[in-house]
């Protein structure tokens, strides 16, 4: 059984919270909508950590999907005596079934965000991977672009449009990033994210903004690639992100969803 108490930084002096009030930075929240059909979700999310990593941002990965570990015995009294230090730049919570322990009398479980950021205030970034109805309680009054996650087989298809679903129905949120476990095959890539974006706007008037494809044999340890600092430069709004690398957004119309079972 891993020492929590152990991985955990020094603490903060008095003063940390007035400069954490005046500071110039904020932090910032992104929601991946977790899928249980994609074999290679965790390959997916570490792609992801390692990106805003390599951005230069200190992050919690808060881990609250289905498949997810359950949170550490004290989370519910101290949600920092939950975090495991992964690396210098990497936090991770342990949170399945977390959200649903601060849902106020409305349904939502916002305020969960701010405590969160308040467990980790080294933390730049909060990178929460839950189900789409957990998202939706979360993220309900914040301007976010939720990630979605897919792979190149019918059941994780459906299941990426039916989480873009939950999500704009309850949350009123219309643009969605996406990533994908998919192999080197340049054209099945495309297949499947046109496939997603074309359901998304024919059916529900939302975009995907942007796509990556991540191989699942990759090496998890390279760096990742421009295509993948790209969306987490937009996903982190970062005004330095490079203009010129511009990726196409997917528009069609004419998809009807049982063509998501298609492969």
């Amino acid at each position: 059984m891993r020492d929590f108490y152990a991985s955990r930084s020094a603490p903060l002096d008095q003063a940390d919270g007035l400069r954490r009030l005046f500071s110039p930075t904020r932090t910032r929240y992104i929601a991946v909508a977790s899928n249980p059909h994609v074999a290679f979700a965790t390959v997916l999310i570490e792609r992801l950590t390692s990106a805003i990593a390599a951005s230069g941002r200190k992050l919690l990965l808060v881990d609250a999907a289905e498949s997810a570990p359950e949170p550490h015995e004290l989370t519910h009294l101290d949600l920092a005596a939950g975090i495991e230090t992964l690396s210098p730049q990497i936090g991770y919570l342990a949170a399945r079934g977390l959200p649903l322990r601060h849902v106020d009398t409305r349904g939502s479980c916002a305020g969960l965000l701010r405590q969160l950021a308040d467990a980790a205030p080294q933390a730049d970034v909060v990178l929460v991977h839950a189900g789409a109805s957990e998202l939706s309680r979360l993220f309900s009054h914040r301007a976010v672009r939720p990630v979605l996650l897919a792979a190149d087989h019918g059941p994780s298809v459906t299941a990426a449009y039916a989480a873009m679903k939950i999500l704009a129905a309850r949350t009123g949120l219309m643009a969605f990033d996406l990533l994908l476990a998919v192999g080197p095959q340049r054209g099945r890539r495309e297949h499947v994210a046109r496939q997603i974006a074309q359901c998304a706007d024919s059916f529900l008037g939302a975009a995907v903004h942007d796509w990556v494809a991540v191989d699942p044999a990759c090496n998890v340890a390279e760096a990742p690639d421009n295509a993948l600092m790209r969306l987490v430069r937009r996903q982190l709004a970062d005004e330095t992100a490079d203009a010129d690398l511009q990726a196409p957004t997917w528009h069609g119309r004419g998809t009807a969803p049982a063509s998501l079972l298609a492969n």
